[in-house]
């Protein structure tokens, strides 16, 4: 009989959706736990898909992106979603929300996941990995270190490089590890205008419900122990990484920065410069595929419709191309 506390049980975004806690080691705030979210609408026949695919989100985020769990299950993939520790559906009262001082410790949310995947798919189900920002750095850092595990990487918009590139982490890398040395959880200056945010919920194309505990206006403070943990990812990203399996990096056409909100926003990624990513996405691994989406957002699955539709297209084409094989 398995644990209720690690028993899945009905999710937030209503039918078809399940979410498992997954327990993992305490660390220095106490209990800590990731979130399995699992996607299986009622079918007629029971049959165990061969395929999987394993989602984790960016940061200050959760997941809620159900039309990319339908695109997913449309290719004969199960598809499952974790929200990491101390977000989402994982954050507990006593946490700081998303913090972590090192990006390797995500491993140990994976792993739990994985393994529930091969618990109920079987050993040999073959396994694709999926990151939108922040989750596409933890994804390809992970991929790299544990070659021959999942079959390929789908990189949504990921945070491959400082804003600025290589030269931003080089000026500010030796102040942040100083004040991430002595006071690792001090928060930075915000400096999220929620612009972003708007170009999210203040539309009526989208088919999707945000929670804002979960993903708050502004986002989570940014502290300096976590931004020295991204800096040394986006350094080992530079320096090269060998990641076996077929890659495929998505992001938008272009990117927008301005103090002031324009409209022009809704069609660009207003987050992260996508020219560094696009650079660093060589970088990877041999085998690498770099698609821009006119009109994309920093999240390409949020996008307007058309650029959405594009977006999804690219992937059930590339999947025909590299997936599984």
């Amino acid at each position: 009989m398995p644990d209720a506390r690690t028993a899945w049980e009905p999710d937030v975004l209503g039918d078809g959706y399940a979410r498992r806690t997954l327990e993992l080691a305490d660390d220095d705030e106490g209990p800590v736990v990731a979130t399995l979210v699992r996607y299986a609408p009622p079918a007629p026949e029971a049959v165990r898909p061969a395929r999987a695919v394993v989602y984790l989100h960016g940061w200050s985020d959760y997941f809620f992106q159900t039309e990319l769990a339908a695109l997913w299950h449309a290719q004969g993939a199960a598809f499952y979603a974790v929200d990491l520790r101390k977000y989402g559906r994982s954050l507990r009262p006593h946490q700081t929300p998303g913090y972590a001082d090192s990006l390797d410790v995500y491993d140990e949310d994976l792993e739990a996941a994985l393994a529930v995947v091969r618990e109920e798919l079987g050993a040999h189900a073959a396994v694709m990995l999926m990151g939108h920002s922040t989750g596409g750095l933890v994804a390809s850092l992970w991929a790299h270190r544990h070659p021959g595990r999942v079959r390929g990487l789908v990189l949504n918009s990921p945070w491959l490089e400082l804003q600025g590139s290589s030269v931003a982490r080089t000026v500010s890398g030796p102040a942040i590890r100083q004040l991430a040395r002595f006071q690792p959880r001090a928060p930075l200056p915000n400096v999220d205008p929620g612009y972003y945010a708007r170009t999210l919920r203040d539309r009526e194309d989208g088919a999707w419900t945000i929670d804002d505990a979960w993903r708050p206006v502004p986002s989570f403070p940014v502290r300096a122990g976590w931004l020295r943990a991204v800096i040394a990812g986006h350094a080992q990203v530079a320096a090269g990484l060998s990641i076996d399996c077929p890659v495929l990096v998505l992001l938008a056409e272009r990117s927008l920065f301005s103090t002031r909100w324009t409209e022009n926003m809704r069609s660009a990624d207003i987050v992260l410069d996508v020219e560094p990513l696009a650079r660093r996405a060589s970088n990877l691994g041999r085998v690498v595929t770099v698609v821009r989406i006119p009109g994309g957002i920093h999240d390409l699955a949020l996008s307007a419709p058309g650029p959405r539709a594009v977006y999804f297209a690219e992937i059930v084409r590339w999947v025909a191309a590299y997936g599984w094989s």
